[in-house]
């Protein structure tokens, strides 16, 4: 970074949180620090809206996603959302405004009885936990990657970027509570928009330039091919010819990430759960002025997320046709615990060769076909040998004597297929694994499955900014700028949603109900603090590829145990008023329950191996849909066992005005439509084929 990048940065990071904090002086009482005394304007709520949702693992994870087999279908959760966002303008927030409700499960407790308030404030306070340490890690990941690509003579560490994330966010968010979010996140959210598409323009003019770009040619199976461009081709043609079978809405049916079958409902449930009942998102609406100005900001955020894919999705897509062979060797540092576990169990093979401190020529002459797993003294070792082979992959020797191999280990990739990732070792593994699962099972013994990481697509956005924008120009700064500020602005949503919900909701609920405006206030202060050292504390924790190589798809998967039996609980209890107040109760344990169980039987070699089962419940979308019903059948036998002898009767408790928009129900309506349209031209026959 140039003298002029690091202004721009730093000039950026100052306005951000020097307006947040002057617009949110003499912060009070409750209202006003977590809900912004209730005086939200709509674009203010409608930028909110955009900067808490579109943070880092966004940014992170959705361009992953797409560099990898997924590519645009992964756009769904945008414009799913902009169809969700308009439903929930009209169909669930006039009932959360009348209501004058601080939180979500406040709202239980008003329908339903203070258990179900409980129960869901526990649960979202557990997710967010995982939220906080997700977020902080995507945007250090992202950080670190760059730096690293950059040679810039200092390269933070995940624990050091997770520290400099968590104290920024936790500044203002302490100080200011709502209202410094929504201010700062005015400059944040436009920024990310502006960010993305600068981003997007330079990769686009990259591809115009290069020789050579790598794509994907099959989604079913993930081959993985090089084209060789002619100087007539133009950006655009190049574009839709490395790429035409990845823009596509619709994967195949037994696609692990998303399935079209997805689309019908599963997908529709965690939008409908995030958009509409997820506190540290609704917050900004709970705080609108007038239902008017709350309808008015939804559907303004319902626009942009429109816009959203052809900022982060498409130049995620471009990462993987110019950087395909980088991801490869970013995924060298997560192999090497699995490939250690792997010769550890089986001393026999010769797929791996361990070498003790190896030199930078055998490093650099190393032959594909086996694997070199490099032994050094300690980690800066490592950073110092600067490897670039991907058959090269090193581990420090404190890690590497702490390994602990499972008897019958195989490995296979996480990819769509090993043959694609490492073609030069795929006989002789094949064959390999095949006499390990012979043995296994003359033994009685169970295989052990050793995922390995073909590629690091979660590495795409830091190539991005690392290799495609130009330098000293003040465009790496400010890019840099929004990201950080797509981290801050999330992180913040989310401390402010935690603090919330823990004073609100368990504090003067259950600990002290007598708790004084300043005390609530100072409480929610320190509460800030203390999930933001968590956040600090968490996130490195997430880097662990046994976990996952996917950042986005570890917060997708686990908010399944939360979003399906939310989601009916709120939907049946607004729908059917005569629903008994132990309703809600039953539908949260059932779909902490029914999810949980549906995910350990995903976890069944052997039931996997039944097609239809599989489609139900190898997806965790699939299972989000079958969560959902299940809850709602629950629900309705206890209805029909025991209804309310008067239907309930949701009463107005606030003075705000609750009129509705009519030109937001015009706005809305046209949303919806030009969403349809871009699913249309998306579509295995659309005009983008």
């Amino acid at each position: 970074m140039g003298i002029l990048d690091i202004a721009v940065f730093l000039l950026f990071v100052v306005c951000v949180v020097g307006l947040g904090l002057y617009k949110s002086r003499h912060e009070e009482t409750g209202e006003d620090y977590f809900l912004a005394g209730r005086g939200l304007k709509w674009w203010l709520i409608g930028f909110s809206l955009i900067a808490a949702n579109i943070s880092s693992e966004q940014f992170v994870g959705i361009s992953g996603n797409a560099a990898s087999h997924v590519g645009l279908a992964i756009a769904s959760y945008e414009w799913m959302a902009a169809i969700t966002l308009v439903v929930v303008a009209f169909c669930f927030l006039p009932y959360f405004l009348r209501a004058g409700i601080f939180t979500m499960p406040e709202f239980l407790e008003y329908r339903y009885n203070p258990w179900a308030r409980l129960i869901m404030a526990v649960c979202m306070l557990l997710i967010y936990m995982l939220l906080l340490g997700a977020i902080t890690y995507s945007g250090a990941l992202t950080i670190n990657t760059m730096a690293d690509e950059m040679e810039m003579s200092f390269v933070p560490t995940l624990a050091q970027a997770s520290l400099i994330i968590a104290i920024i966010a936790m500044v203002y968010v302490a100080a200011g509570g709502l209202k410094a979010c929504a201010w700062a996140d005015l400059i944040q959210g436009s920024a990310l928009i502006i960010g993305g598409a600068v981003i997007m323009i330079f990769a686009f003019h990259m591809l115009g330039n290069v020789e050579q770009a790598s794509y994907i040619e099959d989604v079913g199976t993930g081959a993985v091919a090089t084209k060789t461009f002619t100087e007539e081709q133009g950006t655009i043609q190049r574009f839709l010819d490395l790429n035409s079978v990845r823009l596509n809405m619709f994967l195949p049916k037994d696609d692990a990430v998303l399935p079209w079958t997805a689309l019908l409902l599963g997908l529709w449930i965690p939008n409908f759960y995030y958009w509409g009942l997820n506190q540290y998102i609704t917050q900004r609406t709970l705080g609108s002025a007038s239902l008017a100005e709350g309808q008015k900001g939804i559907v303004f955020s319902a626009f942009m997320k429109l816009l959203i894919p052809f900022v982060i999705v498409i130049p995620g897509i471009i990462a993987f046709n110019l950087f395909a062979p980088e991801m490869k060797v970013r995924a060298i540092y997560d192999n090497a615990t699995v490939i250690g576990r792997y010769a550890l169990a089986n001393p026999d093979t010769k797929l791996v060769v361990v070498v003790q401190d190896p030199s930078p020529e055998q490093i650099e002459t190393h032959q594909p076909g086996v694997f070199m797993l490099a032994v050094y003294p300690d980690a800066e070792a490592i950073k110092a040998a600067r490897i670039r082979n991907p058959y090269v992959l090193p581990i420090t020797k404190n890690e590497y004597d702490k390994l602990e191999p499972h008897p019958y280990s195989v490995f296979t990739s996480d990819d769509k297929s090993i043959e694609t990732v490492f073609p030069a070792l795929t006989e002789e593994l094949k064959a390999y694994n095949k006499a390990v699962e012979a043995a296994a099972r003359a033994a009685g013994a169970r295989v052990y499955t050793e995922k390995f990481i073909g590629y690091k697509y979660d590495s795409a956005l830091g190539q991005l900014l690392s290799r495609v924008l130009p330098r000293n120009v003040g465009l790496v700064g400010f890019v840099l700028a929004a990201l950080l500020g797509a981290i801050v602005s999330s992180l913040a949503a989310l401390l402010n949603a935690a603090s919330t919900i823990f004073t609100m909701d368990i504090y003067t609920k259950y600990i002290n109900p007598q708790a004084g405006q300043k005390v609530i206030v100072l409480l929610g202060r320190i509460c800030v603090v203390v999930f933001s050292v968590i956040a600090f504390l968490l996130a490195p924790q997430l880097g662990n590829p046994k976990i996952s190589h996917s950042i986005f798809m570890i917060i997708q998967e686990s908010q399944g145990f939360l979003s399906p039996g939310i989601l009916a609980v709120f939907v049946f209890g607004l729908v059917i008023h005569k629903a008994p107040r132990c309703a809600g109760v039953w539908g949260l344990l059932t779909g902490i329950a029914v999810y949980g169980g549906l995910k350990y039987l995903s976890m069944m070699h052997k039931l996997m191996e039944i097609p239809t089962m599989s489609l139900v419940i190898g997806n965790f979308l699939n299972r989000m849909a079958v969560t959902f019903f299940v809850c709602l059948v629950v629900m309705t036998l206890v209805t029909l066992v025991k209804p309310l002898a008067q239907p309930v009767e949701f009463k107005i408790n606030t003075k705000i005005e609750l009129h509705t928009s009519q030109g937001a129900k015009i706005a809305g309506v046209v949303v919806v439509i030009l969403t349809l349209i871009l699913y249309i031209i998306f579509s295995p026959l659309g005009v983008a084929r």
